[in-house]
């Protein structure tokens, strides 16, 4: 075989191999329930796995809003590397900041929206106030994996297009106490999808 015949093979293998993956691609559906067996919503699940990281690519157009004195969304969740933007729509000014280890940043008293949009590029929790309205908190959660999604009311959630594999399913919520790791367990993807089963425990009122 000829060298260009070699290289159209190789191509064509891999092209073979690209499309059988997401042939095999199928939905993973989860169940939230708390201590007591009531559904969980707002809870945040993702795959993890050294695949899921290199799946992993920074979302665009992401943004953590401030209207009637609160954080909009209360919880954002992205890839790492993403860039969010921190627009003020109230007619008061705003001084946004994070202590948090994921990142630390301030945004100092600004109306509008600042100029340049903080870079989260480390996996992890990311807790956000107001140094003038108290009240005011929010999250960033961010992920190391493609593969993720937030329960319903249902306390359900369906992942799709995950490819099979042996993952770690994390848990979190904005409710369990500062600090507080996911909740995790192992999961195995095959070709039909799965279907797991969270008890998340330690919730705070």
């Amino acid at each position: 075989m000829t060298p260009a015949g070699q290289f159209l093979a190789a191509a064509a293998t891999v092209l073979v191999g690209l499309w059988s993956g997401a042939a095999l691609a199928a939905n993973v559906e989860v169940s939230v329930r708390d201590a007591a067996g009531q559904p969980v919503p707002g809870a945040v699940v993702f795959l993890d796995s050294p695949q899921a990281a290199s799946a992993a690519k920074p979302l665009q157009g992401a943004e953590m809003a401030q209207a009637n004195k609160t954080f909009v969304p209360g919880v954002l969740v992205v890839t790492k590397g993403t860039s969010v933007a921190f627009p003020n729509r109230d007619t008061v000014r705003h001084h946004v900041y994070s202590f948090s280890p994921a990142k630390t940043f301030e945004l100092k008293l600004y109306t509008g929206t600042p100029a340049n949009p903080v870079v989260f590029d480390r996996a992890g929790v990311a807790v956000l106030g107001c140094n003038i309205h108290d009240q005011m908190v929010g999250w960033v959660l961010v992920l190391d994996t493609p593969y993720h999604g937030t329960t319903a009311d249902s306390g359900m959630v369906t992942l799709p297009n995950v490819p099979p594999g042996n993952y770690t399913l994390r848990t979190w919520h904005s409710r369990l106490p500062p600090g507080a790791e996911a909740a995790s367990q192992p999961l195995r993807v095959g070709a039909g999808g799965a279907k797991a089963s969270v008890g998340l425990r330690g919730l705070q009122p």
